[in-house]
């Protein structure tokens, strides 16, 4: 097989990059490896503790406990918000929203965001919420879905968010499994050329049959008549109006659990993966940063669904913990037509692109007249997520996309791991299509053969991980046993990732 071509990165990425180099990348590798607490101890700074921590990190892979920064209290949506503005950042803009329709878009300061965290989470304290309680959010891809998950941290609740094009009976198994006691959700959706996703309609249908619900909140989006019930149900605007202005955040414990979210087992019983506080946030906010060599002022987007991993992670907590600029956008790739996603990089002059393989693929097929037509001179860095990317898109997109001078991050990681575990580093790492190069710092990376031993050098086998990392999920939610079944009974003493890998 002929030998595939490495690409080095671009002179324009490495001039201010956090990661400079390949040296400086392995050096504060071997660090993270030879002495984890010090490493870990040290990146935690990167978050703002009420009280810090006694123990690092404390894991065994074979009765799946796991327990990072345990005694530290800290609140994410006090991370995210509340911290950038005591330090006098509140009028620089936290999120973009970009609408299906294209002359609808809006902006919210760290200001405004946590004005309006602050009072929706009073909201849900009004609702009867209290910490450890959950939340259900069944909506699209609107700029209250971010408000609600903040709000949530603020209080302790754990939220739960079903992607907004499942079906009635997906939600209600979901609500059911966690019993949640609220629903949010909107009146209805628009979506490329779908203008009434009947969103309030399968919710209802879904809450029929889950006795755990008490409040379902309706946030009108299109202004559709919507079947109300007396007592159970309220709009999001007229519960706002009235709300406090003022809510403080709880301090929770580092290991206090921040949200579910289901992946769909291989037994058809959603797998409700849990995340907890302290560990997924400084994780989540260490890749976003370095990953996309996140400067102050960039424009960030990720064009993923808030619905999936890949939202939480790199639109919302990660992101907004180090006071980005995030962008969310309710369309599709191809509405009004094909060159949307590249209208949008040109109205907002976005730095970061990120997006997967399958949206490449699309667009790809379409011809190079849509990407041509916009200027994407503002993109510094491309990314990829989902799955792997073959040569050919990775190639269109280096050259069309990337102008052959855009870092491409082709990021390997699952709803399990929290965030990116394998990764180039845009000024550090020679990229290659299809190749996730890298382990991220912290990650032990190994390829194990059927009986469960180490394969050195080049080879294939499965992907197993050695060493617990801070945004690891901590159990299947209701079903540890499912956990230690799925994760660590294959190859005992190992994270198994249900992957297969190749090492060159």
């Amino acid at each position: 097989m002929a030998e595939v071509k490495l690409f080095p990165p671009p002179a324009q990425a490495t001039e201010n990059a956090h990661v400079k180099s390949l040296d400086a990348y392995k050096a504060r590798y071997k660090e993270s490896i030879e002495e984890p607490e010090a490493f870990w101890a040290k990146e935690a700074e990167r978050l703002h503790w009420f009280k810090p921590w006694d123990n690092i990190r404390e894991y065994d892979f074979v009765k799946g406990e796991i327990s990072w920064f345990e005694g530290g209290k800290l609140n994410v949506s006090y991370n995210c918000l509340d911290r950038h503005v005591n330090d006098g950042h509140g009028d620089e803009t936290a999120l973009i929203w970009e609408g299906n329709d294209p002359n609808e878009s809006s902006a919210f300061t760290y200001n405004e965001l946590l004005a309006e965290v602050q009072k929706f989470a009073n909201v849900l304290k009004s609702l009867g919420v209290k910490k450890g309680d959950r939340v259900c959010m069944y909506m699209q891809m609107i700029s209250q879905l971010p408000v609600a998950m903040l709000a949530c941290a603020r209080i302790g609740a754990v939220h739960s968010i079903v992607f907004g094009a499942f079906s009635a009976e997906s939600l209600r198994d979901r609500i059911n499994d966690s019993a949640c006691k609220i629903l949010i959700t909107q009146d209805s959706g628009v979506r490329g050329t779908k203008q009434d996703i009947p969103m309030k309609i399968n919710a209802d249908e879904a809450v029929a049959q889950c006795p755990s619900i008490e409040h379902v909140v309706v946030v009108r989006r299109t202004d559709q008549e919507v079947n109300m019930q007396t007592e159970r149900d309220h709009y999001w605007d007229e519960l706002m109006a009235t709300a406090e202005p003022f809510c403080e955040a709880e301090q929770l414990d580092a290991e206090d659990p921040l949200f579910i979210l289901y992946t769909s087992g291989s037994t058809g019983k959603p797998k409700g993966v849990l995340h907890t506080t302290g560990g997924y946030l400084l994780y989540t906010a260490m890749t976003h940063e370095l990953i996309f060599d996140y400067q102050p002022g960039d424009i960030y987007w990720c064009t993923a669904d808030i619905g999936w991993i890949t939202g939480h992670s790199y639109i919302v907590y990660g992101p907004m913990a180090n006071r980005a600029i995030t962008m969310m956008y309710e369309g599709v790739p191809n509405y009004p037509d094909y060159g949307r996603f590249w209208q949008i990089v040109e109205k907002h002059k976005v730095t970061q692109f990120y997006t997967a393989p399958t949206a490449i693929r699309a667009l790809m097929k379409e011809g190079d007249r849509w990407p041509n037509a916009h200027d994407l001179s503002s993109v510094r860095i491309l990314g990829t997520v989902g799955e792997p990317i073959k040569e050919p898109e990775w190639m269109w997109y280096h050259k069309v996309i990337g102008k052959e001078n855009c870092p491409i991050v082709d990021t390997w990681w699952q709803t399990e791991t929290g965030g990116v575990l394998i990764t180039p580093l845009p000024a550090a790492t020679a990229t290659k299509p299809g190749s996730a190069t890298l382990p991220f710092y912290g990650i032990e990376p190994v390829l194990l053969d059927e009986s469960g031993n180490e394969i050195e050098g080049p080879g294939m086998g499965y992907l197993a991980i050695k060493t617990a990392w801070p945004s690891i999920m901590r159990t299947v939610y209701g079903d540890h046993d499912r956990f230690l079944q799925t994760y660590f009974s294959r190859f005992p003493g190992y994270y198994f990732t249900g992957d297969g890998a190749k090492r060159d």
